[in-house]
């Protein structure tokens, strides 16, 4: 294990592109602009707003009765018999997304370069110790990752960093394992990685030039809709995917179709988006595996049909109005 370690950072150290340029956004290089709240909330979006919820309602007494087709079941119990491997997926998955950035100059995303043999070398180090078949090793690992993730985020903040949320929840998963606090671990990832989607739609509704610039510029079919009203929609559904996951709605059928989503972007943007969304590849995987059955969910606080309806109506509101005021005001 040791001889192992030391050629994956030695071979690391020899490949890593010590200096790149850095920019700032993925796909464009537009000034953001931030949009007037009167602007967002437009009758488009509040009509969204409305559909939204009440869709998310229906799906809490829908989705339960799906689940006892005959096909839904055995669907079920054919990802459930891969559950013993989740954990090793997510540990060697993280490994292989460092190691996909690392090789790129980069680290959590495109826009964060390396630009220091100290990180270049901790990074290394970290993808030598997720490699290492030990708990241990996992536990040191994700400690490193830990401290790389809070020095960034010392340097580019906050409220920019709450887009990679996730990697906290992959930090905390990696860190417990193997502990008391194991079970916790896979439904603090499914919040976090919820999180996380809801924080990052909220950016196309905050500034929408940009990715008004990405559709124009990229070829994003539009499917008839005009760019503008697309984008909202877009967002909408990356929220909804996120709130999906925080209320333990999200089933393996619809992280299936989410995924495969996800995968096909990778058509359009190529590499970058790889370098970017590799890991949320991994962790929807994970949750294709999983299911939501070790998850006990907010929505089941409340026991009659009509209770989790109003519940999951009246708190999406919430939610979307929260995040949209936070965002604006701080990012």
């Amino acid at each position: 294990m040791k001889k192992l370690f030391q050629i994956i950072l030695g071979l690391g150290l020899i490949l890593t592109p010590f200096y790149t340029q850095a920019h700032v956004k993925w796909f464009t290089e537009v000034t953001p602009h931030k949009e007037t709240i009167v602007n967002i909330m437009s009758p488009l979006f509040m009509g969204l707003a409305l559909v939204a919820a009440v869709v998310l309602a229906v799906l809490t007494l829908i989705i339960p009765k799906t689940a006892e087709w005959p096909l839904i079941k055995k669907m079920d119990d054919f990802f459930s018999s891969f559950r013993k491997y989740s954990r090793y997926l997510l540990k060697y998955g993280t490994a292989a997304a460092l190691l996909i950035q690392i090789s790129n100059g980069t680290l959590f995303a495109p826009e964060f370069h390396v630009e220091t043999t100290w990180m270049t070398i901790l990074i290394w180090m970290t993808i030598g110790f997720l490699a290492i078949p030990h708990h241990i090793a996992t536990k040191i690992g994700a400690a490193i990752l830990l401290f790389l993730f809070t020095n960034v985020t010392m340097h580019q903040g906050i409220f920019h960093m709450l887009d990679y949320g996730f990697y906290v929840a992959i930090i905390g998963v990696l860190l417990v394992g193997n502990t008391k606090l194991e079970k916790v671990g896979f439904p603090f990832l499914y919040l976090g990685t919820g999180l996380s989607l809801c924080w990052v739609a909220v950016e196309k509704w905050v500034y929408p030039t940009m990715s008004l610039d990405i559709v124009a510029n990229h070829g994003v079919p539009t499917f008839g809709f005009e760019p503008a009203a697309f984008i909202v929609m877009a967002a909408f559904v990356e929220f909804v995917v996120g709130y999906l996951l925080v209320v333990g709605i999200l089933n393996r059928v619809l992280g299936f179709v989410v995924t495969t989503i996800f995968i096909l972007t990778t058509m359009l943007f190529g590499f970058t988006e790889i370098i970017g969304h590799f890991m949320v590849h991994i962790v929807l995987i994970i949750f294709i595996i999983e299911g939501v059955s070790f998850y006990n969910p907010p929505i089941k606080m409340h026991k009659t049909k009509t209770d989790q309806f109003i519940f999951v109506f009246l708190n999406f509101i919430f939610v979307l109005a929260a995040f949209l005021l936070i965002y604006y005001r701080f990012a």
